[in-house]
């Protein structure tokens, strides 16, 4: 069975107090793992910032806004009109959120930008992600009744098959990558560095290398290519 390493895609965060958490190891887990551990991560992480740290002041929220009670926010974040950003979400050093996007048991990299209308959940943001407007990421698989995820999310892998150990995950979107508008990813999907990934686009139980870009110029079809350098 093949292993998917956090460090290969993203960056675990340096600035702020979230830096001197858990969360500064997250490189260095297996993605299963860190699934499975995720909760008591989070837990541990709002122990140690208290409630004085868990939102940097110099974060801007703005008031029509909705912030769960355990969501961990760091210096130099924004988070623009009607978003929420919910269950146990990490916004890291300089993340930016923009309107009417909901953020659910995430973690979003540092200088990490969000659109307008961006729904994320359980998912990891790279540094420096650029997702455009209109990005959705499904965190479980159609199902008789989609109010109770009960199939494991297994991907696809040069190595073999992944099996992430949950019925709920949704993707690893890779430091630097960058999206287009009206796009589907997960559940199930992890994008390498520096990937581009155009408008329309539907992904889902795979991995992509880094510095791929990845188009679906017909509904049925999607394709993927290296970039030069």
């Amino acid at each position: 069975m093949s292993r998917i390493i956090l460090g290969d895609y993203v960056t675990a965060p340096t600035r702020g107090a979230i830096a001197t958490t858990p969360y500064q190891a997250l490189e260095t887990f297996e993605l299963a793992d860190f699934l499975a551990q995720w909760p008591g991560l989070q837990r541990e992480a709002l122990v140690l910032l208290g409630d004085d740290q868990r939102i940097h002041p110099s974060a801007y929220i703005h008031p029509s806004a909705i912030v769960g009670d355990d969501v961990i926010i760091g210096p130099d974040v924004k988070v623009h009109e009607f978003t929420t950003v919910r269950k146990g979400s990490i916004l890291c050093a300089g993340a930016q959120v923009g309107f009417n996007c909901e953020v659910t048991a995430a973690v979003v990299g540092e200088d990490a930008v969000l659109g307008h209308r961006i729904g994320i959940n359980r998912t990891v943001l790279g540094a420096r992600t650029h997702l455009s407007a209109s990005v959705t990421v499904a965190a479980i698989n159609m199902t008789t009744d989609m109010r109770s995820s009960d199939r494991e999310v297994i991907m696809r892998t040069p190595a073999g098959l992944f099996r992430s150990g949950t019925t709920q995950f949704g993707a690893v979107i890779g430091d630097d990558s960058q999206t287009g508008n009206n796009i589907s990813i997960g559940p199930g999907a992890a994008i390498g560095r520096r990937c581009r990934i155009t408008s329309g686009v539907t992904l889902a139980i795979r991995t992509v290398p880094d510095d791929c870009t990845i188009t679906a110029p017909h509904a049925a079809e999607t394709s993927i290519r290296r970039r030069r350098s």
